[in-house]
């Protein structure tokens, strides 16, 4: 698994588009931290933005403190006791410790802190590095920052890191649920390829093979190794971060998360808001990904017994009475999204009838649900967990009102569009 050999730039592809990735350099090893002063990372810089949390400063970010040594222009280290929320605060805090001498933002640490310093560092102009704590979610090598701002989860598409360093030594000692957390973001693309190719048919939505296939061999050699990563092989570990990365450049040649983010991403988003929103818990992003998988297949499967689709009635009354019910303060930008979208309002059941058979097809392309549950038992991911962290309730409303958080056609809107 070359990584390095993906960071070019790709002209020949069968698409007829041309797919970049801005990305330098991508260290993924043991003891790979050591290599930062090197001429070609930092060894060029001397006013040097460290960004932390407490949490991560303890795993990485005070080794790589000493390492960079004199050029550490400020050390920005978040306190906090749960988790870090990349809103508006947070941006706020990290922007004001920048000043007109800085050449670099470094970050340390997983999910938040890289999408704090791609944002950040994308509005300033500056270019930043990621050195990872945890094989935790596959936005390390993406353009896309998942920010929580007004109270929406709102992915911004900003640039990449220059350079993405996994220590191995790092990554493996990580909390055990950002382990599994990693593993589940890997296996959820069965779902969003599924839905990739589902737009394809319904709505003539390109498709890039060479895309595709790229993600699609990452995560069937993820799926294999749930026990291993459960014991922290140090092989595991390493295939794990740099399918992470693998999925993260596949978004930058496609400049979008489309081969990485589907239904499963919008149940896991809905769980996340919801969670922030009423001050319920929720699981780490990728653990939610992948049971959000298991669910999503439920729906593909359910779909697969029907012989014929038969429209179900849209009540925008109702639908407006329940996007406030479920998302409260959030609800005012949601409802503004899908009218804008129009989606809402758009029959495709000629389509759905036209093309049922082929649509069946390709929902058929999935690991069975009793393959999926396979999967997370082998990552010691149990759906009892799930199934007690969340109501039916909650479970209920997300199959319905999550793909109103996007502006991504998936499984869902077919299947709340058909009785059955």
């Amino acid at each position: 698994m070359d990584i390095n050999s993906l960071l070019c730039t790709k002209s020949d592809c069968t698409c007829g588009k041309v797919h970049t990735c801005d990305i330098e350099n991508v260290i993924i090893k043991k003891n790979a931290i050591s290599e930062l002063l090197r001429e070609d990372i930092c060894g060029k810089y001397e006013k040097i933005v460290l960004v932390c949390d407490n949490n991560t400063y303890k795993a990485a970010g005070e080794k790589v403190e000493k390492v960079l040594g004199d050029k550490v222009e400020t050390l920005v280290l978040f306190q906090t006791d749960g988790f870090l929320v990349p809103n508006e605060e947070s941006v706020a805090v990290l922007r004001a410790k920048l000043t007109g001498d800085t050449q670099l933002i470094v970050g340390v640490g997983s999910g938040v802190i890289n999408d704090l310093c791609k944002y950040v560092s994308f509005n300033k102009g500056l270019p930043y590095y990621i050195v990872a704590t945890a094989p935790s979610m596959d936005g390390y090598a993406s353009k896309g920052a998942a920010m929580l701002m007004g109270g929406m989860k709102i992915t911004y598409n900003t640039h990449v890191p220059k350079c993405i360093i996994g220590d191995v030594d790092v990554l493996r000692n990580a909390p055990l649920e950002m382990i599994k957390s990693g593993y589940g973001d890997i296996i959820g693309k069965f779902s969003c390829l599924n839905d990739w190719r589902l737009s394809q048919v319904v709505n003539g939505e390109d498709v890039c093979e060479y895309i595709y296939g790229l993600t699609y061999e990452t995560t069937l050699g993820m799926s294999k190794m749930g026990k291993a990563v459960i014991a922290r092989t140090d092989d595991s570990i390493e295939y794990l971060m740099k399918a992470l990365v693998i999925v993260g450049i596949a978004m930058a040649y496609m400049g979008n998360s489309r081969p990485a983010s589907g239904s499963e991403h919008h149940l896991s988003h809905y769980f996340e808001v919801v969670g922030l929103l009423r001050n319920e818990p929720y699981f780490c992003h990728g653990t939610d990904v992948a049971y959000s998988m298991y669910e999503t297949q439920k729906m593909r499967e359910k779909l697969l017994t029907l012989d014929a689709p038969a429209k179900k009635e849209f009540d925008r009354e109702e639908w407006e009475k329940n996007i406030r019910r479920v998302y409260g303060t959030s609800a005012d930008g949601i409802i503004a999204l899908q009218e804008k979208l129009g989606w809402i309002y758009e029959d495709k059941m000629p389509i759905y009838t036209a093309k049922w058979n082929e649509i069946k097809k390709v929902l058929s392309e999935v690991p069975s649900c009793e393959e999926i549950k396979q999967m997370l038992c082998d990552a010691q991911l149990p759906l009892d967990d799930f199934y007690r962290m969340y109501s039916e309730e909650k479970l209920a409303d997300a199959v319905i009102y999550a793909k109103d958080l996007k502006d991504r056609y998936t499984v869902l809107w077919l299947y709340n569009a058909i009785e059955g």
